[in-house]
């Protein structure tokens, strides 16, 4: 059984011998859906620029558009009831449009934002509502489907979102700002239809809408392929070429594979899988950080590229707010070492262990935020 809210249904069906579709239809109720465009009638080409002119004009169009749920609210005599929900592409877009909403938004409104380096505590807020007053959750769209906000009425769609992004020239996996898809929009929309009708106010045109891709790219055709690659070849499913997949993958996305598990050690020339690469597969990790941590045992030194790479496995703990530049680059230079960028994880690990043992676990998250770290990461 295959589910998902955003599937290309008909693709998966045909794929595998037409199998049957069951629709399985939540309760939902109406959600009028408002065009309330920041630039223009359609995205700029370049979607770089397209993004930085939404950044700048985002604020007040958030804020126009709060007003305008609070007297849709109003219109239908419940007024101060319905929290809203808005989209944010960046945590820093979150910050700055709490920032804007504090300052500028409804009075008696709390405003809650949630994205992942928040702490445990901050996030379960989200879903315990006080009753005291509408709420303005703020998000980046882990909010579309990994997890439902309570008492949604009123959703705000910028329409962009950081999707995850192989560069195969540069080999390094990017997380480029781009519009979302139809099918990730009208989850976004759906947030709000859950227990009573809503209102989707859409920050850009009907016609920008219609003329976006209708599914979200698949992951295997924006992601690097190695893995993939090392695993297929573990279990003996012959050549990636001649596999069935539900959409193939880009073939410049297999070649860059190919070289990095040759470059590796892990397939010889004849592309067979090596003992070297039997071992990298056993590892839970991308193969690079895998054969990294075989070099570091045969080197001594495995201790040190143990904390490398947990490092690169997870997002930069360190934290460096806008208004708070400068301390949170002070505190970060006492683990800089002259010679490497990774060295800094090392002394950062070894002044942390050091301490551990004398430290509460609320000592520690006081440590880190003082040292502009998330602990979370940490």
């Amino acid at each position: 059984i295959i589910t998902s809210a955003t599937l290309d249904v008909e693709r998966f069906s045909k794929h595998f011998n037409d199998a049957p579709i069951i629709q399985v239809e939540g309760r939902t109720y109406p959600v009028e859906v408002l065009y309330r465009p920041i630039t223009g009638d359609s995205v700029s080409s370049d979607e770089d620029d397209a993004f930085e002119e939404l950044e700048e004009a985002l604020p007040r169009a958030v804020l126009a558009a709060v007003d305008e749920c609070i007297d849709h609210g109003r219109r239908q005599g419940r007024p101060g009831q319905g929290d809203i929900l808005v989209f944010a592409s960046t945590e820093r877009e979150i910050r700055e449009l709490a920032d804007t909403l504090r300052k500028f938004g409804p009075p008696h409104t709390e405003v809650l934002p949630l994205y992942a380096r928040l702490s445990l505590n901050e996030q379960q807020r989200i879903f315990h509502p006080t009753g005291k007053g509408r709420r303005i959750i703020i998000a980046t769209n882990v909010a579309e489907t990994s997890l439902t906000v309570p008492n949604i009425h009123y959703v705000i769609d910028p329409g962009f979102a950081r999707i995850s992004r192989y560069s195969y020239r540069s080999r390094v996996q990017r997380l480029p700002i781009e519009a979302v898809s139809q099918a990730a929009a009208n989850q976004r929309k759906g947030r709000c239809g859950r227990i009573a009708p809503g209102v989707c106010i859409r920050l850009y045109s009907e016609a920008d809408f219609m003329g976006r891709p209708e599914f979200t790219e698949p992951e295997i055709r924006r992601t690097h392929l190695a893995a993939v690659i090392l695993q297929m070849h573990v279990l003996g499913l012959g050549d990636i070429g001649d596999f069935p997949f539900v959409e193939p993958p880009d073939s410049r996305f297999v070649n860059d594979g190919i070289r990095v598990l040759e470059e590796l050690g892990a397939l010889d020339k004849q592309q067979k899988i090596t003992a070297l690469g039997q071992q990298l597969s056993r590892f839970p990790l991308d193969p690079r950080w895998a054969r990294m941590l075989i070099a570091g045992a045969h080197s001594g030194c495995l201790e040190e590229i143990l904390i490398i790479v947990s490092a690169l496995s997870v997002q930069d703990p360190r934290e460096r707010p806008p208004e708070k530049q400068t301390q949170a680059d002070q505190k970060h230079a006492l683990f800089k070492d002259k010679d490497s960028d990774f060295l800094f994880y090392v002394k950062l690990w070894q002044t942390l262990e050091a301490n551990r043992g004398d430290m509460s676990e609320n000592q520690r998250k006081s440590w880190a935020k003082t040292h502009f770290l998330s602990y979370l990461r940490l």
